[in-house]
């Protein structure tokens, strides 16, 4: 067998196994075994570039930068749909439809509701060629890079496909990794997301599709739309789908009239709780396509299709007290301590209030009787108030840090009111240091974040530069701590030297770097002290950096304490710079800033900023006065043209681009 043999066999098998996987919840090898057979594909990718494939199932972990996402035109609408609330409304419905098509035998596909993301995916020759997001229905954003990262979304297709259609449906997360990723922000200090819903769609729209790739986030799909369809109903169409290797939810039911709808709606509004992901409701559909066909579309929606919500789950209970959590950011939210009541399949106790302005909107008062409902059937919040309760006066939101005492502030802007003390606090404190070990960035070994608060309570660390002046004789009395768990610890601090300085820069936690920004600033910068010698507008012209970034990074430099703590830092050893030597292959661009905007054919979006840099110049994200040079490909923005033209900035091609440098 040749290479080329080789690798579309193991190509071919790796999808098979991904389906079996993601889409039958079938796996027939274990993970070992699927680890160890992608490794050896990649391994021969690597060694035979000239058998690339896009599609190939080492591609799965992304690696994409987009930048900006092209706008596309849907090739077929993406129409909303009506919402019914009631057995009458469906009557109603039904009654309207045999007004257009008479009295014929209706037969409707009745489909779970799930609560994610819309999403139209192409399909041309058995391949996906793009994948859209429902945008205003008329047109969506490009996210075929980021689509491509979620395996439950097949790249090659089998069986007796039509050579071009597109598929509709939601990109869901589970409620398993929705829980999980929350955890992993809890424990750092960070804010939980607020539903799976909005998680989800967020994830779209990632710039960095390697980051999305890391996100637990499934695909269902549901309706299948273009020419010449093999199939001439709804639900023969969903287990087409099925068997061209799509995951089609199997919960779908064919009712032969009105009360069969009725049943499966009463059925599924008391067992949706059961279902791995949300689920917000039943959508009916005509199940013939021709009578489809005959029926139409009003402005908005179909009139072959009704969507029926279930009642968000709600219940009473008294509201006995708020508290005031403080993060590691100094950001406070309140949250409410609740009798203990059944909601949705669990025991709430507390439920966040948000901010100062939701309390006074809600004038929920300590002592009322308080609907709760479940925001996304995940997260408990107040919505009103049921009955009040005996406390006359309204709600004080409190004026001073519940930690440390510290009066507390509120920018203008800001949703939420924050302690200014940040290295007084012992939340913020230890909440730093908690993000400083955590495995995307120092990843200390032996270090967890109850360890991080005994040794803060001990005296033993006041910032995170302490840890590395800890000794093992100091750590061995505190509670749970052995000999072998301390020695663990220690050995842990001294690895951690050696992250590299993306990581360390993310772990420095400073407010609106993430993990992305960080690289950002350290592959532009490549040390600690070039950063802290950069202006804001010096900021503002690195790719992906905006003013709220630039400004919260000049901060953070102008704090001596920070600076004290960052020279300590290099003195144990901690990599601050990125080791790569700082080579240019010329001075050609140095002194000029370039804005890369639009799609190109000689170079990728990302060599083009690459050979800026190379050659001396600066890559801006954003076109301003300071741009000399914007290099224009096809699908410019026209907001970009415009302000290039009003700024009278030179706009260049990609080909004077490359004579700039061959000059």
């Amino acid at each position: 067998m040749s290479v080329l043999d080789t690798i579309k066999s193991l190509r071919e098998e790796l999808n098979q196994h991904n389906y079996n996987y993601y889409v039958l919840d079938k796996p027939t090898i274990s993970d070992f075994e699927f680890d160890q057979k992608l490794k050896q594909l990649q391994d021969l990718e690597a060694h035979h570039p000239e058998f690339f494939d896009e599609n190939s199932p080492t591609q799965r972990v992304g690696g994409m930068i987009t930048k900006s996402f092209e706008t596309v035109k849907h090739e077929y609408r993406m129409y909303s749909l009506d919402n019914s609330y009631s057995i009458e409304d469906l009557q109603d419905w039904e009654n309207r439809i045999q007004k257009v098509l008479g009295d014929v035998p209706l037969e409707y596909t009745c489909e779970l509701k799930y609560d994610g993301a819309s999403i139209s995916i192409s399909y041309e020759k058995g391949r996906l060629v793009r994948a859209v997001t429902r945008g205003d229905g008329f047109q969506g954003d490009d996210v075929t890079n980021n689509i491509k990262t979620i395996k439950a979304v097949p790249i090659h297709l089998k069986g007796d496909f039509p050579e071009k259609f597109d598929i509709r449906g939601e990109i869901i997360l589970p409620f398993a990794g929705f829980e999980k990723m929350n955890q992993e922000l809890i424990e750092i200090g960070e804010t939980p997301y607020s539903n799976p819903r909005n998680t989800a769609s967020g994830s779209l729209k990632l710039q960095d599709s390697a980051e999305v790739a890391k996100r637990p986030l499934d695909c269902l799909l549901y309706f299948v739309i273009g020419n010449n369809l093999p199939f001439k109903t709804q639900f023969e169409g969903l287990q087409k789908a099925r068997d061209w290797g799509f995951k089609v939810p199997t919960q779908s039911k064919l009712a032969k009239n009105l009360n069969e709808v009725f049943e499966y709606i009463k059925y599924w509004d008391k067992h949706r709780h059961d279902l791995p992901y949300e689920t917000d409701g039943v959508v009916i559909k005509v199940n013939n396509l021709q009578h489809q066909d005959e029926l139409g579309y009003t402005a908005k929606s179909p009139r072959w299709a009704m969507a029926y919500k279930f009642k968000a789950e709600q219940v009473t209970t008294k509201l006995n007290s708020i508290s005031y959590q403080v993060g590691r950011t100094g950001a406070i939210t309140p949250v409410a301590n609740l009798e203990p009541v059944q909601l949705a399949g669990t025991i709430v106790k507390r439920a966040s209030l948000h901010n100062a302005d939701q309390i006074e909107k809600l004038d929920v008062r300590i002592g009322d009787e308080v609907f709760v409902e479940k925001g996304g059937e995940i997260i408990p919040k107040i919505i009103a108030v049921a009955q009040r309760g005996n406390q006359a006066e309204p709600t004080k939101y409190i004026t001073h840090c519940p930690e440390c005492q510290t009066e507390l502030v509120r920018s203008e802007g800001e949703a939420n009111h924050f302690c200014p003390n940040f290295y007084g606090c012992p939340p913020q404190i230890i909440g730093r240091i908690q993000h400083f070990i955590t495995r995307k960035a120092m990843d200390i070994d032996g270090l967890g974040g109850e360890t991080v608060a005994l040794l803060y309570s001990a005296g033993l660390v006041a910032n995170y530069a302490d840890l590395y002046e800890l000794k093992k004789e100091q750590i061995i009395p505190l509670e749970r701590m052995a000999e072998k768990s301390a020695e663990n610890l220690i050995n842990g601090i001294k690895k951690s030297k050696a992250i590299p300085f993306e990581r360390v820069l993310y772990a420095l936690g400073i407010r609106y770097v993430g993990e992305t920004v960080a690289k950002k600033l350290a592959k532009h910068y490549k040390s600690i002290d070039k950063i802290a010698q950069a202006s804001i507008m010096d900021l503002i012209l690195v790719d992906e950096i905006g003013d709220k970034i630039a400004q919260s990074v000049v901060q953070f430099f102008e704090n001596q304490e920070n600076v004290l703590i960052i020279d300590r830092l290099k003195k144990y050893g901690v990599q601050l710079e990125t080791g790569e030597e700082d080579v240019l292959l010329s001075e050609k661009l140095k002194g000029k800033t370039f804005v890369v905007s639009g799609v190109f054919e000689l170079y990728s979006r990302d060599e083009l900023k690459k050979a800026i840099e190379d050659n001396g110049g600066k890559v801006g994200s954003s076109i301003s006065s300071k741009t000399d040079y914007v290099i224009a490909g096809d699908s410019m923005g026209p907001s970009k043209l415009e302000k290039a033209n009003q700024l009278k900035i030179a706009i260049i091609t990609e080909i004077d681009f490359k004579n700039m440098l061959d000059d």
